[in-house]
Protein backbone atom coordinates (compact mmCIF):
# COMPACT_ATOMS: atom_id res chain seq x y z
CA UNK A 1 0.00 0.00 0.00
CA UNK A 2 1.47 3.29 -1.31
CA UNK A 3 -0.39 5.48 0.84
CA UNK A 4 -3.63 5.31 3.08
CA UNK A 5 -5.73 7.56 4.86
CA UNK A 6 -7.12 6.99 8.66
CA UNK A 7 -10.09 9.01 9.80
CA UNK A 8 -10.91 8.95 13.72
CA UNK A 9 -14.54 8.54 14.26
CA UNK A 10 -14.29 9.98 17.80
CA UNK A 11 -13.14 13.41 15.99
CA UNK A 12 -15.74 13.06 14.07
CA UNK A 13 -18.44 12.97 16.68
CA UNK A 14 -16.91 15.76 18.41
CA UNK A 15 -16.75 17.46 15.54
CA UNK A 16 -20.56 16.92 15.66
CA UNK A 17 -21.11 17.78 19.09
CA UNK A 18 -19.77 21.64 18.44
CA UNK A 19 -21.62 22.46 15.27
CA UNK A 20 -24.75 21.04 17.26
CA UNK A 21 -23.59 23.36 20.26
CA UNK A 22 -23.04 26.10 18.10
CA UNK A 23 -26.18 25.85 16.01
CA UNK A 24 -28.75 25.40 18.99
CA UNK A 25 -27.79 28.53 20.20
CA UNK A 26 -31.12 30.64 20.46
CA UNK A 27 -33.33 27.57 20.04
CA UNK A 28 -33.34 23.59 18.20
CA UNK A 29 -31.84 22.88 14.82
CA UNK A 30 -31.71 19.48 13.04
CA UNK A 31 -28.37 18.60 11.81
CA UNK A 32 -27.91 16.79 8.26
CA UNK A 33 -24.60 15.72 7.96
CA UNK A 34 -22.69 16.30 4.63
CA UNK A 35 -21.32 13.29 3.07
CA UNK A 36 -21.26 13.98 -0.34
CA UNK A 37 -17.78 13.54 -2.37
CA UNK A 38 -17.05 10.14 -0.90
CA UNK A 39 -17.94 12.40 2.62
CA UNK A 40 -14.68 14.79 1.62
CA UNK A 41 -12.83 11.83 0.87
CA UNK A 42 -13.33 10.51 4.48
CA UNK A 43 -15.33 7.42 3.12
CA UNK A 44 -18.92 8.25 3.21
CA UNK A 45 -20.07 4.42 4.65
CA UNK A 46 -17.75 5.07 7.73
CA UNK A 47 -18.52 8.57 8.18
CA UNK A 48 -22.16 7.76 7.78
CA UNK A 49 -22.03 5.23 10.15
CA UNK A 50 -20.62 6.74 12.70
CA UNK A 51 -22.56 9.85 11.99
CA UNK A 52 -25.74 7.79 12.49
CA UNK A 53 -24.96 6.19 15.54
CA UNK A 54 -24.51 9.43 16.77
CA UNK A 55 -27.84 10.31 16.69
CA UNK A 56 -27.87 12.18 13.06
CA UNK A 57 -31.40 11.22 11.16
CA UNK A 58 -30.29 12.85 7.98
CA UNK A 59 -27.99 12.60 5.66
CA UNK A 60 -26.95 14.98 2.32
CA UNK A 61 -25.32 13.34 -1.10
CA UNK A 62 -24.41 15.20 -4.33
CA UNK A 63 -26.64 12.06 -6.29
CA UNK A 64 -28.58 9.22 -6.32
CA UNK A 65 -25.68 6.94 -6.90
CA UNK A 66 -23.94 8.31 -3.69
CA UNK A 67 -27.60 8.23 -1.93
CA UNK A 68 -28.28 4.36 -2.86
CA UNK A 69 -24.91 3.70 -1.42
CA UNK A 70 -25.46 4.86 1.12
CA UNK A 71 -28.87 3.64 2.02
CA UNK A 72 -27.32 0.86 1.76
CA UNK A 73 -25.17 1.46 4.47
CA UNK A 74 -27.50 3.12 6.86
CA UNK A 75 -31.01 1.28 6.06
CA UNK A 76 -34.17 2.38 5.94
CA UNK A 77 -34.43 4.83 9.47
CA UNK A 78 -32.51 7.72 8.12
CA UNK A 79 -32.95 10.23 5.71
CA UNK A 80 -30.72 10.83 2.62
CA UNK A 81 -31.21 14.39 1.03
CA UNK A 82 -29.98 13.98 -2.52
CA UNK A 83 -28.48 17.88 -3.32
CA UNK A 84 -26.99 17.84 -6.41
CA UNK A 85 -29.81 17.77 -9.53
CA UNK A 86 -31.71 15.13 -10.81
CA UNK A 87 -32.30 13.21 -14.46
CA UNK A 88 -35.19 11.37 -15.58
CA UNK A 89 -32.91 7.98 -15.49
CA UNK A 90 -32.39 8.45 -11.90
CA UNK A 91 -36.25 8.65 -10.49
CA UNK A 92 -37.09 5.32 -10.38
CA UNK A 93 -34.00 4.37 -7.87
CA UNK A 94 -34.86 7.69 -6.26
CA UNK A 95 -38.21 6.18 -5.55
CA UNK A 96 -36.84 2.80 -4.88
CA UNK A 97 -34.26 3.53 -2.78
CA UNK A 98 -36.30 6.10 -0.53
CA UNK A 99 -33.90 9.09 -1.21
CA UNK A 100 -35.22 12.79 -0.68
CA UNK A 101 -34.17 14.74 -3.80
CA UNK A 102 -33.59 18.50 -4.13
CA UNK A 103 -36.11 19.79 -6.92
CA UNK A 104 -36.69 23.33 -8.46
CA UNK A 105 -38.10 22.63 -12.69
CA UNK A 106 -41.79 21.03 -13.79
CA UNK A 107 -39.71 18.64 -15.16
CA UNK A 108 -38.40 17.36 -11.89
CA UNK A 109 -41.74 17.25 -10.79
CA UNK A 110 -43.34 15.35 -13.94
CA UNK A 111 -40.14 12.64 -13.47
CA UNK A 112 -41.03 11.80 -9.92
CA UNK A 113 -44.85 11.77 -10.16
CA UNK A 114 -44.05 9.27 -13.69
CA UNK A 115 -41.86 7.09 -11.14
CA UNK A 116 -43.82 7.53 -7.80
CA UNK A 117 -46.91 6.76 -9.46
CA UNK A 118 -45.34 3.69 -11.21
CA UNK A 119 -44.18 2.03 -7.77
CA UNK A 120 -47.35 3.40 -6.08
CA UNK A 121 -44.89 5.16 -3.55
CA UNK A 122 -45.41 8.86 -2.44
CA UNK A 123 -41.67 10.07 -2.79
CA UNK A 124 -40.43 13.62 -0.82
CA UNK A 125 -38.96 16.43 -1.96
CA UNK A 126 -37.31 19.82 -0.69
CA UNK A 127 -38.01 22.92 -2.78
CA UNK A 128 -34.80 24.44 -3.94
CA UNK A 129 -34.81 28.05 -4.20
CA UNK A 130 -31.72 30.11 -6.26
CA UNK A 131 -31.77 33.06 -4.19
CA UNK A 132 -28.18 34.51 -5.71
CA UNK A 133 -26.12 31.69 -6.70
CA UNK A 134 -27.57 30.94 -10.53
CA UNK A 135 -26.57 27.76 -10.21
CA UNK A 136 -29.16 25.18 -9.54
CA UNK A 137 -32.92 26.62 -7.99
CA UNK A 138 -35.92 28.18 -8.94
CA UNK A 139 -35.49 31.46 -9.17
CA UNK A 140 -38.48 34.64 -7.82
CA UNK A 141 -40.12 34.11 -11.56
CA UNK A 142 -41.21 30.64 -11.53
CA UNK A 143 -41.65 29.53 -7.65
CA UNK A 144 -44.84 30.00 -8.03
CA UNK A 145 -45.35 27.77 -11.03
CA UNK A 146 -43.12 25.54 -9.39
CA UNK A 147 -45.24 25.22 -6.49
CA UNK A 148 -49.00 25.24 -7.46
CA UNK A 149 -47.59 21.98 -9.46
CA UNK A 150 -45.97 20.63 -6.26
CA UNK A 151 -49.19 21.62 -4.50
CA UNK A 152 -51.46 19.61 -6.69
CA UNK A 153 -49.52 17.13 -7.02
CA UNK A 154 -50.53 13.30 -5.84
CA UNK A 155 -47.32 11.77 -5.75
CA UNK A 156 -44.78 14.35 -5.00
CA UNK A 157 -44.90 16.05 -1.68
CA UNK A 158 -42.86 18.97 -0.55
CA UNK A 159 -41.49 18.50 2.78
CA UNK A 160 -38.23 21.39 2.71
CA UNK A 161 -37.56 24.38 1.22
CA UNK A 162 -34.25 25.21 0.84
CA UNK A 163 -31.48 27.51 -0.86
CA UNK A 164 -27.70 28.25 -0.51
CA UNK A 165 -26.07 31.10 0.48
CA UNK A 166 -22.79 32.40 -1.83
CA UNK A 167 -20.59 34.86 0.88
CA UNK A 168 -21.56 33.28 4.21
CA UNK A 169 -18.05 33.18 5.56
CA UNK A 170 -18.28 37.28 4.57
CA UNK A 171 -20.32 37.79 8.11
CA UNK A 172 -22.26 40.81 7.19
CA UNK A 173 -21.99 40.44 3.62
CA UNK A 174 -25.21 42.47 1.47
CA UNK A 175 -24.92 39.59 -0.66
CA UNK A 176 -26.17 37.19 2.15
CA UNK A 177 -28.80 39.80 3.28
CA UNK A 178 -30.10 40.14 -0.15
CA UNK A 179 -30.15 36.30 -0.47
CA UNK A 180 -32.56 36.18 2.41
CA UNK A 181 -34.73 38.86 1.37
CA UNK A 182 -35.25 36.42 -1.99
CA UNK A 183 -36.05 33.39 0.28
CA UNK A 184 -38.62 34.85 2.23
CA UNK A 185 -40.03 36.44 -0.67
CA UNK A 186 -40.17 32.92 -2.10
CA UNK A 187 -41.91 31.70 1.16
CA UNK A 188 -44.15 33.33 1.07
CA UNK A 189 -45.28 32.85 -2.55
CA UNK A 190 -44.95 29.38 -1.54
CA UNK A 191 -46.55 28.91 1.86
CA UNK A 192 -49.75 31.06 -0.52
CA UNK A 193 -49.53 27.79 -2.93
CA UNK A 194 -50.91 26.02 -0.18
CA UNK A 195 -47.51 24.11 0.94
CA UNK A 196 -46.47 23.79 4.31
CA UNK A 197 -42.93 22.67 4.21
CA UNK A 198 -41.88 20.47 7.16
CA UNK A 199 -38.22 22.20 7.29
CA UNK A 200 -36.55 25.22 6.36
CA UNK A 201 -32.74 25.17 5.29
CA UNK A 202 -29.79 27.48 4.01
CA UNK A 203 -27.09 26.82 6.50
CA UNK A 204 -23.93 25.08 5.60
CA UNK A 205 -21.13 25.36 7.74
CA UNK A 206 -20.09 29.04 7.43
CA UNK A 207 -23.77 30.00 7.72
CA UNK A 208 -23.85 27.80 11.34
CA UNK A 209 -20.49 29.49 12.35
CA UNK A 210 -21.25 33.48 11.51
CA UNK A 211 -23.84 33.73 13.76
CA UNK A 212 -27.09 35.46 12.32
CA UNK A 213 -28.65 33.65 9.89
CA UNK A 214 -29.99 30.84 12.24
CA UNK A 215 -31.92 33.85 13.78
CA UNK A 216 -33.19 34.71 11.40
CA UNK A 217 -33.99 31.57 9.73
CA UNK A 218 -35.60 30.41 12.85
CA UNK A 219 -38.44 33.64 12.71
CA UNK A 220 -38.81 32.63 9.15
CA UNK A 221 -39.41 28.89 10.11
CA UNK A 222 -41.56 30.52 13.30
CA UNK A 223 -44.09 32.10 11.09
CA UNK A 224 -44.89 28.97 8.49
CA UNK A 225 -44.70 26.08 11.41
CA UNK A 226 -41.77 25.18 10.09
CA UNK A 227 -38.02 23.69 11.71
CA UNK A 228 -35.27 24.38 11.30
CA UNK A 229 -32.54 22.41 9.56
CA UNK A 230 -28.38 22.99 8.90
CA UNK A 231 -26.24 21.25 6.37
CA UNK A 232 -22.63 21.28 7.92
CA UNK A 233 -20.20 20.43 5.68
CA UNK A 234 -16.09 20.76 6.06
CA UNK A 235 -16.88 21.28 9.58
CA UNK A 236 -17.90 17.76 10.57
CA UNK A 237 -14.32 16.62 9.17
CA UNK A 238 -12.47 19.55 11.49
CA UNK A 239 -11.77 22.50 8.83
CA UNK A 240 -13.61 25.88 8.70
CA UNK A 241 -13.54 29.18 6.52
CA UNK A 242 -12.01 31.93 8.66
CA UNK A 243 -14.80 33.97 9.72
CA UNK A 244 -14.07 36.97 12.18
CA UNK A 245 -17.43 36.21 14.15
CA UNK A 246 -16.95 32.68 14.09
CA UNK A 247 -16.37 30.10 17.27
CA UNK A 248 -16.72 26.77 15.51
CA UNK A 249 -13.06 27.08 13.74
CA UNK A 250 -11.94 26.73 17.24
CA UNK A 251 -14.01 23.75 18.01
CA UNK A 252 -13.19 21.26 15.47
CA UNK A 253 -10.44 19.56 15.19
CA UNK A 254 -9.33 17.28 11.44
CA UNK A 255 -10.55 13.99 11.22
CA UNK A 256 -7.97 12.39 8.59
CA UNK A 257 -4.48 11.59 8.39
CA UNK A 258 -2.48 10.78 5.31
CA UNK A 259 0.37 8.85 5.65
CA UNK A 260 2.93 6.71 3.13
CA UNK A 261 6.46 5.61 3.87
CA UNK A 262 9.53 6.14 2.44
CA UNK A 263 10.76 3.88 0.01
CA UNK A 264 13.76 5.36 -0.92
CA UNK A 265 17.12 7.48 0.63
CA UNK A 266 20.03 8.95 -0.44
CA UNK A 267 22.22 11.83 -0.82
CA UNK A 268 23.51 14.14 -3.32
CA UNK A 269 26.49 16.68 -3.26
CA UNK A 270 26.76 20.07 -3.87
CA UNK A 271 25.47 21.24 -7.57
CA UNK A 272 23.35 18.29 -7.88
CA UNK A 273 19.86 19.08 -9.50
CA UNK A 274 16.64 17.44 -8.42
CA UNK A 275 13.19 16.56 -10.34
CA UNK A 276 11.98 17.56 -13.30
CA UNK A 277 13.35 20.77 -15.00
CA UNK A 278 15.86 20.69 -12.51
CA UNK A 279 14.05 23.39 -10.21
CA UNK A 280 16.30 22.71 -7.12
CA UNK A 281 19.81 22.91 -7.08
CA UNK A 282 21.75 21.20 -3.80
CA UNK A 283 24.07 24.14 -2.25
CA UNK A 284 25.42 21.55 0.16
CA UNK A 285 25.99 17.92 0.63
CA UNK A 286 22.28 16.60 1.34
CA UNK A 287 19.98 13.93 2.64
CA UNK A 288 17.18 13.18 0.37
CA UNK A 289 13.94 10.60 1.23
CA UNK A 290 11.86 9.72 -1.93
CA UNK A 291 7.97 8.77 -1.04
CA UNK A 292 5.73 6.94 -3.55
CA UNK A 293 2.99 10.22 -3.61
CA UNK A 294 2.85 12.38 -6.32
CA UNK A 295 -0.07 14.69 -7.89
CA UNK A 296 -1.76 11.41 -9.46
CA UNK A 297 -2.55 10.97 -5.58
CA UNK A 298 -3.56 14.38 -5.10
CA UNK A 299 -0.38 15.83 -3.52
CA UNK A 300 -0.85 18.48 -5.92
CA UNK A 301 1.93 20.00 -7.93
CA UNK A 302 2.21 23.54 -6.67
CA UNK A 303 3.49 22.17 -3.44
CA UNK A 304 6.88 22.38 -5.19
CA UNK A 305 9.87 24.00 -3.65
CA UNK A 306 10.25 27.77 -5.21
CA UNK A 307 6.35 27.36 -5.45
CA UNK A 308 4.13 26.65 -2.24
CA UNK A 309 7.17 24.99 -0.81
CA UNK A 310 5.36 22.40 1.08
CA UNK A 311 6.19 19.70 3.15
CA UNK A 312 5.61 16.47 5.20
CA UNK A 313 6.17 14.80 8.70
CA UNK A 314 8.85 12.46 9.36
CA UNK A 315 9.39 11.87 13.15
CA UNK A 316 7.38 14.94 14.37
CA UNK A 317 9.55 17.03 11.81
CA UNK A 318 9.43 18.83 8.90
CA UNK A 319 10.62 17.47 5.70
CA UNK A 320 10.44 19.89 2.82
CA UNK A 321 9.38 19.24 -0.53
CA UNK A 322 12.91 19.46 -2.63
CA UNK A 323 12.20 19.84 -6.36
CA UNK A 324 9.01 19.26 -8.20
CA UNK A 325 6.15 16.97 -7.43
CA UNK A 326 5.97 14.44 -9.95
CA UNK A 327 2.91 12.05 -10.65
CA UNK A 328 3.80 9.32 -8.41
CA UNK A 329 6.77 10.32 -6.05
CA UNK A 330 8.03 13.44 -4.44
CA UNK A 331 11.65 14.07 -3.12
CA UNK A 332 12.10 15.69 0.72
CA UNK A 333 14.70 16.91 2.50
CA UNK A 334 15.52 14.89 5.46
CA UNK A 335 19.32 15.99 6.29
CA UNK A 336 18.62 17.45 9.47
CA UNK A 337 16.14 14.56 10.95
CA UNK A 338 18.40 11.98 12.17
CA UNK A 339 18.41 7.97 11.03
CA UNK A 340 15.08 8.23 8.34
CA UNK A 341 15.77 5.21 6.61
CA UNK A 342 13.39 3.34 3.93
CA UNK A 343 9.91 2.18 5.13
CA UNK A 344 9.78 5.31 7.72
CA UNK A 345 6.31 6.51 8.13
CA UNK A 346 5.33 9.66 6.81
CA UNK A 347 2.49 12.02 7.50
CA UNK A 348 1.71 13.95 3.99
CA UNK A 349 -1.49 15.44 5.54
CA UNK A 350 -2.35 15.70 9.57
CA UNK A 351 -0.68 16.51 12.76
CA UNK A 352 1.92 19.30 11.57
CA UNK A 353 0.93 19.88 7.90
CA UNK A 354 -2.84 20.38 7.56
CA UNK A 355 -5.57 20.30 4.56
CA UNK A 356 -5.23 24.53 5.47
CA UNK A 357 -1.35 24.47 4.69
CA UNK A 358 -1.77 21.96 2.03
CA UNK A 359 -4.82 24.71 0.49
CA UNK A 360 -2.76 27.75 0.38
CA UNK A 361 0.64 26.50 -0.80
CA UNK A 362 -1.78 25.55 -3.93
CA UNK A 363 -3.86 28.41 -4.00
CA UNK A 364 -7.38 26.88 -2.86
CA UNK A 365 -9.45 25.80 0.06
CA UNK A 366 -9.30 22.86 2.14
CA UNK A 367 -12.76 21.21 1.33
CA UNK A 368 -10.55 20.57 -2.54
CA UNK A 369 -7.82 19.31 -0.92
CA UNK A 370 -9.51 16.96 1.82
CA UNK A 371 -11.70 15.74 -1.49
CA UNK A 372 -8.45 15.39 -4.38
CA UNK A 373 -7.04 12.67 -2.10
CA UNK A 374 -6.96 9.13 -3.42
CA UNK A 375 -5.70 6.96 -0.41
CA UNK A 376 -8.02 4.07 1.09
CA UNK A 377 -8.50 4.08 4.33
CA UNK A 378 -7.49 2.04 6.92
Amino acid sequence: MKSWVEVSGTRLVENLRAVQAIASVGGGAEVLGVIKANAYGHDAAFVARILVDAGVRWLGVADFEEGARVRGVVGDGVRVLVMCGLQEVDCRDVVAYELTPAVWTLEHVAMLERAAEAAGQVVRVHLEIDTGMCRQGVDLEGVAEVAERLAGSKWVVCEGVMSHLSSAEMAGSWVTARQRERFDDALQVVVGKGIRPEWLHVAATSAVDEGGTLGWLRELAAEVGAKVMVRPGIALYGYCLPIDTGRLGELVKPVLTWKTRVIGVREIGTGETVGYGATFTAKSLMRLALIPVGYADGLRRTASSGVGDGWVMIGGRRAAVVGRVSMNLTTVDVTDIAGVAVGDEVVVLGEGVTADDHARWCGTISYEILCGIRARRV
